[in-house]
């Protein structure tokens, strides 16, 4: 196990009936609120309500900012930086999934300064401070309830990147299960499909092999996950599946799954990345494609990681360390379509013809990212491992 410091500073409230809240903890922040939000699913299923009647509760002015899409575009961040600008707010209070978290971290970053919020994106510079940032989620996928990081595309030069930095940690983050019985079947999968892509691009990338504690951490998270996806799609209200799921979002991306396994990477969010900010396809959907091509392909050259994922996920045993790797690939595979998930280019509307492009777009991710090795070539030959 390497050196490591573990430290996240976001308190989390876990439960039925912890939305009411918002307000005393947001109240701790400041006296005026920007309240982002995505469409018209909170207001549909009663989280709009319960927050604005919590925050005003608390005596908080609350200004608004909606219309918050899946992969959230930078044109959209700036408009909503420039309204924070404007409105003078003391806080930002996120109401969503990981699209809408990410928005309010952005925003929370760009309020504080007169640069572009996209040069922190491409490192051409540091954020030095950000606005508080809160959460109440109501779909379970990235992490972003508990992690330092925002991912925003910039719809003009087709990138799509990310910021780490721990000025965006959020404050407080309310979980309330209750709020995702209404996410559609599709976008339960795709969630499942996300958190288990956070959970294992650690445990098959990491410096440290000798891992004992955090495989066994992804390992069974990734296996409840499994089970518990699978119960929400026949019974999308079940308390505990969905309790389960949400928590499990969390953890998946929060720290303690990678602390002590030194470097990694995240190559398959990388490659991703370039198929969510070139076409019309959900993140959770663009990784059901690219990870079986990218554990196929890494399978090749060192077949032991994965072999161990197929003995302690699906209970594999060839005769051959490479058999029983590439036997759970595809079982792994067999379960994303199983629940929903796309599997191949052209099962997500993805033309592939337009491997190279979209490898040039991921190459330049991968300089920014310095993940070595991955060159276009490479990451074409990735790409036809999805076709």
């Amino acid at each position: 196990m390497k050196n490591f410091e573990f430290w996240n500073p976001t308190k989390i409230i876990f439960g039925q009936d912890t939305i009411s809240q918002i307000g005393q903890e947001a109240q701790k922040f400041g006296k005026k609120a920007l309240l982002v939000y995505g469409k018209s699913s909170i207001k549909q299923n009663g989280v709009y309500d319960k927050v604005l009647k919590s925050l005003r509760a608390a005596q908080l002015e609350v200004v608004e900012f909606s219309g918050v899409k899946s992969n959230p575009v930078l044109s959209h961040v700036q408009k909503g930086i420039a309204y924070a600008k404007q409105k003078q707010v003391d806080l930002i209070v996120t109401v969503g999934g990981g699209s809408v978290i990410d928005t309010g971290k952005a925003i929370a970053a760009g309020a504080k300064t007169d640069r572009d919020v996209w040069d922190f994106y491409i490192y051409q510079a540091t954020i030095e401070d950000a606005l508080p940032v809160l959460a109440v989620l109501t779909l379970a996928a990235t992490g972003s309830e508990m992690n330092f990081t925002s991912v925003l595309t910039n719809e003009a030069t087709q990138q799509k990147y990310a910021i780490d930095t721990p000025w965006i940690f959020p404050k407080v983050s309310i979980l309330d299960p209750t709020t995702t019985y209404s996410v559609p079947k599709n976008y339960t999968a795709y969630g499942a499909i996300d958190i288990i892509s956070h959970a294992t691009e650690g445990y098959f990338t990491c410096e440290d092999t000798w891992t004992p504690i955090q495989d066994r951490f992804t390992e069974g998270l990734v296996k409840t996950v499994m089970e518990c996806t699978e119960t929400l799609l026949k019974t999308p209200t079940d308390y505990q599946a969905r309790a389960t799921i949400m928590w499990a979002s969390t953890l998946a991306l929060n720290g303690l799954l990678t602390a002590g396994i030194g470097y990694y990477e995240f190559p398959t969010h990388m490659i991703e990345h370039s198929l969510s900010s070139m076409y019309d396809i959900a993140h959770g959907a663009g990784l059901s494609i690219v990870t079986p091509g990218w554990m196929k392909y890494m399978c090749q050259q060192s077949p032991t990681r994965f072999a161990q994922f197929a003995k302690r996920i699906f209970g594999i045993h060839e005769d051959s360390t490479a058999k029983t790797a590439e036997k759970g690939i595809e079982m792994l595979k067999a379960w994303f379509e199983k629940i929903g998930g796309p599997t191949t280019l052209s099962a997500g509307n993805i033309p592939a013809e337009e491997i190279p492009q979209i490898a040039a777009n991921a190459e330049q991710a991968a300089i920014l990212w310095k993940l070595k090795g991955y060159t276009q070539e490479v990451i074409i030959e990735i790409l036809n491992l999805c076709r």
